[in-house]
Order: structure tokens, then sequence, then C-alpha cells
């Protein structure tokens, strides 16, 4: 065993220009720190992920823990959360029992004055239920009950359990739009404040939930990798129980200044390993995102919305004996937040970063999807543009995507739509055209809301995005 070691350490000294004999002690212990942040990166991601929108909701709007915000119109790029969708209204409701207990979630029955879907995860953005239209209660309304980690109370009758082993939680609602229409806005708006959210106490006489708008916050809980991730880390560290299945991460996170119960306050030498060990992470996620996910309709570049290995082990609860995707996992929550239970039940995402010929996409130049026609769905498709690096909204620009939810988008003699990306619209085509900013790259996902059996049996396949021209100095080549 010691000759095994003296080798591994020999070979990556070795690959640092260091020789065993000349490495100090404090020499090989730093490197130690610096692996062992990188690794406490890619592990960490889902729940800084989630702390950051906590945060941004804390410090940057009058919403509160155990309430509801909400954007009051089809979002735009001042929302800056990881690939946020432009054609639905958004509800949050960032829960925590640990001093309340146990808290009440109704979602209201679909029908003519609206329907929503739902996802509930806990901090971790492992998946617990959803609701809604398509979730467990198919439209039907349902009551649900957050439960404190160990709780072994009596469940009050009518409602559905959710045990999610974290204190702190939060359910995305989205409320669907029938256009985007200001009528149609508001209805959506007035059926989503139907929600209600109240500690199970008061559920005799709940108080009337908080519901605050945000819709002209700058919100941005894109991933910062810089030496502040940690404090971020540190602070879920120290306000949440450790999971059995990570108490091997509690050592890990001793070497680098994160331990529970003590101050996370990292010296000098530290912090400078601590910034290299983000900047490593960031690299190597970087890179893998970049050598794509497994591809949805073969011989093209739409991918999966995350990694199988990782889809299933969410659909388990990450309680597969022998699998546990962390890598997969922590890449995921670099670009998406949430989790969804029942994936292709109530919506399924296509993810496509590359562009027919293999290309990364750049904003100075204009492309063309063509969405076939009869796309497999019950509720509606859309289209949108991301940032290429910070997978969030592009900013300043004045709209998103182009779904066929919206009126004012042209189809053609066959039902078939064609949408443009690029700097400036083709003449004639404003009405099906996704602004880009031309000094930065974008990716983009087509999202599919009450999917049809078609899709998943590929009788129905989205092409391959093609590249039609350059915008160089204001002039098209």
């Amino acid at each position: 065993m010691r000759t095994l070691l003296s080798g591994v350490v020999a070979m990556m000294l070795t690959a640092t220009g260091t020789s065993a004999q000349t490495a100090s002690l404090d020499e090989l212990a730093a490197r130690q720190v610096q692996r062992r942040a990188v690794e406490a990166v890619v592990w960490g991601m889902p729940i800084v992920n989630y702390d950051l929108m906590l945060q941004e909701m804390l410090t940057k709007t009058p919403g509160k823990v155990n309430e509801v915000i909400y954007w009051g119109k089809p979002l735009d790029w001042k929302n800056q959360t990881l690939t946020p969708n432009p054609d639905t209204l958004y509800f949050m409701a960032f829960l925590n029992t640990k001093d309340v207990g146990p808290i009440a979630i109704e979602i209201p029955p679909a029908g003519p004055a609206g329907s929503l879907n739902a996802n509930i995860v806990n901090a971790w953005q492992q998946p617990l239920e959803d609701a809604g239209l398509l979730g467990v209660d198919k439209g039907a309304g349902v009551k649900l009950v957050m439960l404190p980690p160990g709780y072994t109370g009596q469940t009050p009758a009518g409602f559905e359990p959710l045990q999610p082993n974290t204190f702190g939680s939060y359910v995305l609602f989205r409320s669907n739009m029938k256009s985007h229409g200001d009528a149609d806005v508001a209805n959506s708006i007035a059926y989503g404040k139907q929600i209600k959210v109240y500690p199970i106490s008061q559920a005799s006489n709940p108080q009337a939930t908080v519901f605050t708008d945000v819709k002209d916050v700058l919100f941005d809980s894109t991933i910062r990798y810089d030496d502040s991730f940690f404090v971020n880390l540190d602070r879920a560290v120290q306000s949440e129980p450790w999971l059995m299945r990570d108490r091997a991460m509690i050592d890990q996170l001793r070497t680098i200044g994160i331990e529970k119960g003590k101050a996370f306050a990292p010296d000098a030498k530290l912090r400078q390993a601590l910034k290299d060990g983000i900047r490593e992470a960031h690299a190597l996620i970087g890179a893998r995102y970049d050598a794509g996910l497994p591809a949805f309709f073969d011989g093209t570049h739409w991918t999966l919305p995350a990694h199988p290995e990782v889809l299933n082990a969410a659909a388990a609860n990450f309680e597969e004996p022998n699998a546990y995707p962390v890598d997969w996992r922590g890449l995921a929550y670099t670009y998406a937040y949430v989790g969804i239970k029942r994936l292709g039940a109530g919506q399924f995402y296509l993810i496509n970063i590359k562009d027919r010929d293999g290309q990364s996409y750049d904003g100075g130049t204009t492309y063309r999807l063509h969405v076939p026609p009869n796309v497999p769905v019950d509720q509606y498709w859309s289209l949108t543009a991301y940032d290429r690096d910070t997978h969030a909204l592009i900013k300043n620009v004045d709209r998103a995507s182009r779904a066929s939810n919206n009126a004012d988008v042209k189809k053609n003699a066959d039902g078939s739509v064609d949408v443009y990306l690029g700097p400036k619209p083709p003449t004639g085509q404003e009405a099906n055209w996704i602004p880009t900013d031309p000094a930065r790259k974008f990716e983009m996902m087509f999202r599919l809301y009450g999917p049809k059996q078609e899709l998943f049996a590929k009788s129905w396949k989205l092409p391959d995005v093609e590249p039609l021209a350059t915008t160089v100095g204001g002039a098209t080549k």
C-alpha cells in the first residue's frame, strides 16, 4: 500500500514539476486543499445554487421565507436565474420548517380560471413531488405538507406528506398563460394567487399568504466562480443537517475551513487555495458541458436536459445503493435549477449548444430553427436563447423566446414555424425573431409542456439549427 501511495504522489508531483524529495509538507497540504476545493464545488453545486436564489430574495426583495414571490409579467432579462422560462409566470416559495414546524402547500384545482405546473424540491434540489395539471393531482388540486427532518408526528388529515430531510426547501410554480396578452397575463396572476402557504399549526384559521411581485428586481442567482462560492456553501452546511449519503464530505470540507458549528474564516493562504480550486472547477465543469450531453434525437445536437445517470438517480431519490452521480449532478446545477420528479409527464426540455455544423453559437451570426408542424404537446412549446457563459437570459434584449402560446408568431402554410436567432431580424421575420448579443456566445433550450408519446417515440423530430449569415460591423456577410 505504501509503495502504491508513493507512486501516486510521485506521479502527481512530476506532473506539477516538483519531486517528492523537494515537496514540503506545506506544498502537499496546499495541493490537497485545492483538490478538495474542486470536489467541494462539484458536490456542493446544487445547494449553493439554491442558496444563491434564497439570498437574492432575502437581500433584494421584500419577500420572506414561507411566503411567495412572483414575477408579474413574462420574464425579461432582469431575471438572471439559470435557464428560466419566459413563456409562463413564475411563483416561488422558499420554505423552512426549522422554527415553525410542518408547512402546508395548497395547490388550487385547474379549470377555466387557470392551471399550473409545480415542482417541489429540498435544499439539495432533490425532487420531492410534482403537482398541478400534469402532476400528482392531475389538475384536481392537492394539499401537501412539508415535514421537518426527523418529524414523527401525525400527518394532518387531507394532506399528503413530503419529507425533504432538510429544513429548507422550495416550490417553483409555473402559472400557465393562454397568451402573452395583458388580459391573459392578469388572469394567470390571479390564478397563481390562489396558492396557499402557511404553517400547519394555523390550519384551522391560516393567515393569508403573502405575495410579493419582484418583476422589476435584478434577480441574479448565476453561479459565482470565485471564493464567495464557499461562503454560500458554508452557510448551507451550518443551516442544514448532514445527509447520511454525504457524511464522507465532513472531513473533506473541514480541510478547506468549513466545519459545522465553527465560523468560516479562511486566512490569506487558504483563500488563495480556494480561489485556485474554484478556478479549476470552473474549467473542469466548462469542459464537460462543452463536450455535450447525450443526444435526444439521433444525428442532431439536441441533447437531453441532463445526463441519464443523474436523471435516473433523481427519480430514485438518490437512494440507489450503487450509484451517486455527483459529477453529473454538479454539472446540471451550473445551468439549471429545481428538480422534476416525473420528467416527461408534465414537461420536457432539450438543450442545444452547437449548430448543424458542430460550432458554438455566435451572437453575431443569424440562425434558423425549422420547427416541424404538429409539435407533440398538449400545452405549448417554446424556444429560448441564453447567454452561453452565465446560462441566464441574454442581457439588454427586449425578449428571449418565441413560443406557440404567443399569438404574434407566424406559421408557415403547413403549420410549421421558422424561428430566427441573431443580432438583427431577417426582413419580414420580426415576429419570429429572438435577439442575441453580437459580442457574446449563446445557447438555447426547446421546451415542451404536456409532451405526447410521439416525442419519446421519436416519430416527430426537431432538426438541427442552421447558420445563415454573420453580421460584422453592421453589415451582413
